[in-house]
C-alpha cells in the first residue's frame, strides 16, 4: 500500500522503536531510485525499497539495529547472484534510528509527496468505487472517494479519502489541475452532471464514467440538449475499463479502470 500522511502517523502511533531504511545510492540497474525509503519495527514495516533480497537483507539488518540501539548503519548491496537477484546494479542503503526530528522530518516529507500527487476523483462509493478505491489505494494517487450517502461513505477502505458530501459535482470545480475524475454514482442524472463539470474542465487527465453503449448515447444527446459542445464525448472514457473484457465484477472492473488511469497519468 502506498504511504500516505495518515498511514505513517498510524504506523508512528503503533511502533515507538523503528529504523528508517533509505536507498542513498543507486549504480546500474536497480529496483528503486536513490530517495526510496521505508521504515522498520521489530514485527512490521511501512513503505518499501524495491522487494526481493535487496529489502529482506535490509530489514533484517535494520531490525539488528533496532535491537542493539544503533543510532545508524549502511549496507552496500550487489544486485547479484550473491543474493539471488540478476537487476545487475548496486545499491547503497543507509539506516538511522528514528527520533523525534526524523519522524517530523518524515512527516512532512509525507505530506508534501502526498499533497503533489496527481488526485484520482472517485464519485460513487458502491461496490465498483470501493473495489476501485482498494485498487488506487496501492498507487502513488490522492484517492478520494466521493457519495452523498453516509451508509456507503463509512466503508471506504483504508489508504482513500471519504468525502462525504452533498453536492459532489462542487468537488470536480475545486479540483486542482491535471485530476483524474470517475463517475459511478448510483444515478444517471447525478452521474452526467459530474462527467459534464469534468469534461469542461481542459485540464482534466481522465475522466470516465461507468455505463453502455445505450448510457453513452443518453449522455452525448443530455450534453447536446444542455448547450455543450458534444465533442466533449472524444475524452470521454466510457465504459471504464474498456470493453474487450466482459467480466463485470467490481473488483476486475476496478484493476482494468486503475490500469487506464494509469496509463492516462503517465502520458502526462
Amino acid at each position: 500500500m502506498s504511504v500516505t500522511p495518515q498511514l505513517l502517523r498510524d504506523f508512528f502511533d503503533r511502533h515507538r522503536n523503528t529504523v528508517l531504511v533509505e536507498v542513498t545510492e543507486t549504480k546500474g540497474s536497480t529496483p528503486r531510485e536513490a530517495g526510496a525509503w521505508m521504515l522498520v519495527a521489530p514485527d512490521a514495516e511501512i513503505g518499501t525499497i524495491g522487494g526481493g533480497q535487496l529489502e529482506f537483507l535490509s530489514i533484517a539488518r535494520a531490525r539488528e539495529a533496532v535491537a542493539s540501539g544503533e543510532a545508524a548503519a549502511a549496507l552496500d548491496i550487489p544486485l547479484g547472484p550473491e543474493i539471488g537477484q540478476c537487476c545487475g546494479g548496486r545499491v547503497a542503503i543507509g539506516m538511522r534510528a528514528v527520533d523525534d526530528d526524523v519522524a517530523r522530518i518524515l512527516r512532512a516529507r509525507a505530506e508534501t509527496e502526498y499533497a503533489a500527487r496527481t488526485h484520482v476523483y472517485v464519485f460513487g462509493a458502491g461496490h465498483v468505487g470501493n473495489a476501485l478505491g482498494q485498487a488506487l489505494s496501492l498507487l502513488p494517487f490522492r484517492t478520494l472517494l466521493v457519495d452523498n450517502r453516509a451508509a456507503e461513505i463509512a466503508r471506504v477502505p483504508p489508504g482513500v479519502e471519504a468525502k462525504h458530501v452533498p453536492v459532489q459535482e462542487a468537488l470536480v470545480r475545486e479540483a486542482p489541475p491535471a485530476s483524474c475524475f470517475v463517475v459511478l454514482t448510483h444515478d444517471h442524472g447525478l452521474d452526467f452532471l459530474i462527467a459534464s463539470e469534468a469534461l469542461l474542465r481542459n485540464d482534466a487527465l481522465y475522466v470516465g464514467m461507468i455505463g453502455s453503449k445505450t448510457k453513452r448515447a443518453t449522455f452525448k444527446s443530455w450534453l447536446s440538449d444542455m448547450g455543450h459542445d458534444i465533442a466533449l464525448m472524444d475524452r470521454l472514457t466510457m465504459p471504464i475499463g474498456g470493453a474487450d473484457v466482459k467480466d463485470k465484477r467490481p473488483e476486475v472492473i476496478a484493476a482494468l479502470t486503475a490500469a487506464e488511469i494509469v496509463r492516462a497519468v503517465a502520458k502526462n
